[in-house]
Order: structure tokens, then C-alpha cells, then sequence
């Protein structure tokens, strides 16, 4: 019995596809995340901060965008209530990201952050933010996010506009345990 040509192609390319899948859900993330931290690339802010006691730079602003998409295969709502605020660099600023779970599931995401221009990423510092978390949602359930942060007085004066995006993603099936902590 001869096997069909065809069909081995078929196959070929099929196993082709879940490995390429499978390398950009699995595999890609971690990898970039050791890339940016090797090279200091990639716009990604760091963790917490600490407030200083240097003050208020009151002299000049800067201009702060915000930016929310979701990743392909999250089907919630996500956008910043605000589109772009004016900060003095050392004050801090609270601003609010909406979320809807419009499923009939419950879900939870991790927001991913990043910042442009690149060189900006570490002047630009979150003392509160929904992304240092999970955000678990029943079915139908809206949220605002809150995020407080501060742009560093030593950020570069040629640097007059901060884009702050947000990219949404469904980490459901990677979250162990319930979503009881629900509110």
C-alpha cells in the first residue's frame, strides 16, 4: 500500500503550524524577556518604585500617552479612561485602565507593559499598578485598573512625549487554583 503524497505534505505542514504556534505562545515570551534584560532594549519599565524626596520638578512637562490592546486570543474590553495626561516629572500620577470580561466565563489576564521611547523605559516608574498583578474577572465582570506612577526629574529634556502601552493576555489555563479571590 503506497502512501499518498499529499497527505504526508499535509501532515508535514500541520505539524509545521502547532510547532510555530506553539514556539510563539511557549517558547518567544521568555526569550525576549532574557533579550531585553541583556541588551536593555524593548521599552519594558521595571517593578516597583520607591517615591523620593527630591520633589516636584515644576519647570517642565511632559506629555504621558497611554495605549491598551489585547493580545489576538483575549476577547475582553481594555482601555485607558484617560488617552494621554501632562505630568511634571517627580509628581505622581494616578490614571485608570477599564477591563470587561464580555465571555460567559470567568477569565484572568496579565497586562504586559511596555514604553517608547526605549531610552524613556527608565525614567518611567509604576509605585501602583494593575500589571504587577493578575486581574481575575467572572463572566461579564468590569474593572478599572488603577495605575500611579511617576516619570523620574532626570529623565533627558529632549524627551517630551512617554507612550505607556499595554498589551492585555489571557493566562486562564496557566493560573493555578481558583478564581475565588474574585471580588
Amino acid at each position: 500500500m503506497s502512501t499518498n503524497p499529499v497527505r504526508k505534505t499535509l501532515v508535514k505542514l500541520l505539524v509545521g503550524v502547532v510547532g510555530m504556534f506553539v514556539f510563539a505562545v511557549f517558547v518567544m515570551p521568555p526569550l525576549y524577556d532574557v533579550f531585553c534584560d541583556i541588551t536593555g532594549i524593548g521599552g519594558k519599565t521595571g517593578g516597583p518604585y520607591q517615591v523620593s524626596e527630591s520633589g516636584v520638578d515644576l519647570s517642565r512637562s511632559v506629555k504621558v500617552q497611554f495605549i491598551a490592546t489585547n493580545n489576538g486570543a483575549m476577547p475582553w474590553e481594555f482601555t485607558p479612561k484617560v488617552y494621554e495626561v501632562r505630568v511634571h516629572p517627580g509628581e505622581a500620577t494616578k490614571v485608570e485602565f477599564y477591563a470587561k470580561n464580555r465571555t460567559s466565563r470567568d477569565m484572568v489576564a496579565q497586562a504586559i507593559p511596555n514604553v517608547t521611547p526605549f531610552n524613556a523605559a527608565e525614567y518611567f516608574h509604576k509605585t501602583e499598578c494593575f500589571c504587577f498583578n493578575q486581574q481575575p474577572l467572572e463572566a461579564g465582570a468590569e474593572a478599572d485598573l488603577p495605575l500611579v506612577f511617576i516619570v523620574d526629574r532626570d529623565l533627558p529634556k529632549a524627551i517630551k512625549t512617554i507612550t505607556l502601552s499595554y498589551t492585555l493576555f489571557d493566562v486562564t489555563d496557566r493560573v493555578n487554583g481558583s478564581l475565588a479571590q474574585v471580588n
